[in-house]
């Protein structure tokens, strides 16, 4: 888009006096904020409309991409800077007396997500929309979303994050798309004057679905897609039914927070009333959208392509079928085979208790209508699959089982495409948890290793890196991450690895000042800065990293000489409301921190930060900093980890078990250029199956595991209840279920083969390169081409004088 910086001014002068009615001299911050961002956003309209239009003019399929979570962070900079008017906006304000900075950090972000499901999502709809395919994210504008962090003595608080209090500026209410879902009442089925069975339904709870549509902005290729968010309201016509607050709460309540606390019933029927009411929503809209089309209903795999990121929207399959049969008049099997051919699934886990499984009893009373058509493809499916596989395959995949109806089953069968997220996990899924699946369906199954977008990651967050690749290799990996390939002509370049030290300590001092800011701990920007910044989860193994932490200063105490590099350690995580054991490794790495950050005998040699209320923005700032990037979990429970592909990106050097995606780092950057330690997916199977662990055994022989695991209980760190207590014993009594002790040693040899690459820095900085250069397979562009080509069948709508070139094909 152009624009000059004296029409800038021009429009941003005018932009502020027509909402303020003042000049912009005497704005606030928060309002100087809103007129940049409805400006930025008018300038985003037009190419916006333009691309709906195209995508319904040239009859083009679209992706419907329905997920949970979307974390899309900060909007601001992205869309200025996707549009080509960073530049120029910078500028403008600068002349005007303002800061872009100051006024992009008022900018609240959307607590739209938890972690990496909600931040992959966002980065596939960066990439549909950079490269020019119709991609639309489906999913709910959560007023609270998770929760605001706090840590209170240590421990973590829960506030609500309103981070709607504020005005919205990126997204438009669309109420001529509303739409009805019903929940409970009565339903029938009975035979009208056609002779079609009509769904008869009688006190229902009716909530109206309000979209709210937020741009998402492909970069330079004026192609806007659309995020569609929905917002539970009370119908208009129904106001006078509702008369007190407790007759509207259960409304209101749908979409208010993300994630109610399921470990009771109450908390995951709204779970599933949010789920549904998504779904419903969803596809309501799609056939809405179909319609414009002028094709016959067969048609709408050719136009549409449904995808289920996770089981949470796996409801998709009966609401189409739903939809389909009891509005469009369709016969059953029509109706399957539309239904079929138009979804697809990602599985993101191998944890079975993480498959949802809802009570039968629950779903027949909140959705009697979708249970109905459940109970028919379960019947369906068990009649087709009986006399062909035997009763040990068909009742161990029925939807259908044991009071519950199992949604990761219903997926799959609804689905033409079944795709795991790293090689490893895919292979984990067909060879254990969808074992079965995989014997009835082996050609749905299929492996699209989880990509991040380097436009927020680097271009953004990293300015000082991304010029440095302009000036030595040029900007075509802009557009085409394979060219960065290119940059490893500069390892041993002197010049080369003396400025990308220089950048990376730029990076670190602004995180160092932040630090400082925010916590009121001073670090050394010269030390390590070792981060490990996820959702908290034992089988991440955050408590891994404690207990070496715990090792370290241990030997600093013993022997003050000892010689490690100055480390910082970083974390970043989130507990679940109601998951007490991720809280109270929480309270014992901060109180550990509260420790270490205080004893002079330490100093620099170690310090531990561990920052509250980890999301996007925060990430963009420790992630250009970091030197090691923790990718810890026990092999064979990470699904694939997309921070690690941010921090590779960014020249961290990877310390991973072969987990995941780090498989695949490591089979692209090199076995030198990363570290590894720990058990392979294959030993803790068999570790698993011969049932001979014995955690006891580790702690009664290992001087330095006792040493570590009697200080969380003895006192050695202060102002803990029993938070010690409870991960000792969840490692020595309840045996240790990650495998945190049998890792232990590599994990500390690891660490120390960091300190020894450490003192060597042109070395390090040289495989901190090699990394950089290495980190193209894992651009969101390749995941989204492989998506678009093997499952969604779906092209981009680039003309050529866009100058669009074909991604290269990154190869190990």
């Amino acid at each position: 888009m152009e624009l000059t910086t004296k029409d800038f001014i021009k429009d941003y002068k005018n932009q502020f006096q027509s909402m303020y009615a003042y000049s912009y001299e005497e704005g606030s911050t928060e309002q100087l904020y809103n007129a940049l961002g409805l400006l930025v956003k008018n300038y985003i309209s037009t190419p916006w409309k333009e691309t709906r239009e195209t995508y319904i003019k040239n009859s083009v399929k679209q992706v419907f991409y329905f997920s949970m979570e979307f974390l899309p962070g900060r909007q601001l900079k992205s869309n200025a800077y996707n549009l080509g008017l960073l530049d120029t906006v910078k500028e403008g304000l600068t002349e005007l007396g303002l800061s872009f900075d100051e006024l992009s950090e008022a900018e609240v972000d959307p607590a739209l997500g938890n972690g990496g499901l909600g931040r992959l999502a966002s980065c596939f709809m960066d990439s549909l929309a950079s490269l020019s395919m119709a991609g639309n994210g489906n999913g709910i504008r959560y007023q609270y979303g998770l929760f605001r962090q706090k840590f209170v003595d240590g421990y973590q608080v829960e506030l609500p994050e309103n981070w709607l209090r504020y005005r919205n500026v990126w997204e438009t209410s669309n109420d001529k798309s509303t739409c009805m879902v019903r929940f409970g009442g009565n339903v029938w089925l009975e035979r009208n004057k056609q002779g079609y069975l009509e769904a008869k339904y009688e006190n229902t709870l009716n909530v109206l679905a309000v979209p709210y549509d937020t741009p998402m902005v492909g970069y330079r290729n004026d192609k806007v897609n659309n995020l569609r968010l929905w917002s539970a309201e009370i119908p208009v016509e129904e106001e006078n039914n509702y008369h007190t607050i407790e007759e509207t709460e259960p409304i209101k309540e749908i979409t208010q927070v993300l994630y109610p606390d399921d470990s009771n019933y109450e908390g995951r029927l709204l779970r599933l009333k949010q789920e549904y009411f998504m779904v419903s929503a969803g596809v309501q809209s799609i056939i809405r959208h179909f319609r414009k089309y002028n094709v016959p209903r067969k048609n709408i795999p050719d136009k549409v392509a449904i995808h289920i990121n996770d089981t949470h929207p796996a409801l998709v399959v009966p609401e189409l079928m739903r939809i389909l049969i009891d509005e469009e008049r369709l016969s059953w099997e029509q109706a399957w085979e539309i239904t079929f051919k138009t979804c697809s699934y990602t599985n993101h886990t191998i944890l079975r208790e993480a498959l949802e499984k809802w009570p039968i009893d629950m779903m027949k009373e909140l959705l009697p209508r979708i249970y109905m058509i459940i109970e028919e493809i379960n019947r369906r499916f068990v009649e087709n699959t009986l006399p062909l596989y035997g009763e040990r395959i068909t009742w161990q995949t029925a939807i259908l089982q044991n009071g519950v109806v199992n949604m990761a089953h219903m997926a799959v069968i609804g689905s033409h495409s079944v795709n795991g997220v790293a090689q490893l996990h895919t292979d984990i899924l067909m060879n254990d948890v969808l074992k079965d699946f995989f014997e009835l369906y082996p050609e749905r199954f299929n492996n699209k290793t989880n990509g991040i977008t380097q436009r927020r990651w680097v271009h953004l967050a990293n300015p000082g890196l991304t010029q440095l690749l302009d000036d030595k290799i040029g900007e075509d990996w802009k557009k085409n991450p394979s060219e960065l390939k290119v940059f490893k002509g500069q390892e041993k370049d002197k010049q080369t690895l003396k400025q990308l030290a220089a950048i990376k300590l730029e990076n670190k001092k602004r995180l160092a000042d932040h630090i400082e800011k925010v916590k009121g701990i001073k670090v050394n920007p010269n030390a390590i800065f070792d981060v490990q910044i996820k959702r908290l989860h034992a089988y991440k193994r955050q408590h891994l990293n404690l207990l070496h932490i715990l090792h370290r200063y241990l030997e600093i105490k013993q022997n003050p000489s000892v010689d490690y590099a100055p480390r910082v350690f970083i974390f970043g995580a989130k507990a679940a409301p109601s998951y007490l054991y991720a809280k109270q490794i929480i309270k014992v790495i901060n109180s550990l921190a509260e420790l270490v950050n205080n004893d002079p005998d330490v100093g620099d040699k170690l310090k531990v930060v561990f920052f509250e209320n980890y999301g996007v923005s925060l990430a963009e700032k420790i992630i250009p900093a970091a030197d090691v990037s923790e990718q810890i979990s026990l092999a064979s429970m990470e699904a694939s980890g997309t921070s690690n592909m941010k921090l590779m990106a960014n020249g961290a050097l990877t310390l991973a078990t072969l987990d995941g995606a780090n498989i695949e780092i490591r089979d692209f950057v090199g076995g030198d250029n990363i570290f590894v330690f720990g058990l392979t997916s294959p030993e803790v199977y068999e570790l698993k199956a011969a049932q001979t662990y014995n955690a006891r055994d580790l702690y009664e022989n290992n001087s330095n595991i006792h040493r570590a695991l009697n200080a969380l209980k003895d006192g050695t760190i202060p102002n803990l209840q029993d938070e010690g207590h409870a991960i000792f014993e969840s490692l020595v009594h309840f045996n240790d279920e990650y495998f945190v002790l049998k890792d232990f040693d590599s994990y500390v040899q690891a660490q120390e083969d960091i300190d020894s690459l450490y003192k060597d820095q042109n070395e390090w900085t040289r495989k901190s390169l090699l990394n950089i250069a290495s980190s193209a397979p894992f651009s969101a562009d390749y995941t989204i081409k492989k998506y678009a080509d093997d499952i969604w069948k779906v092209k981009s709508c680039a003309v050529e004088h866009e100058g669009v070139q074909p991604l290269d094909e990154p190869v190990s």
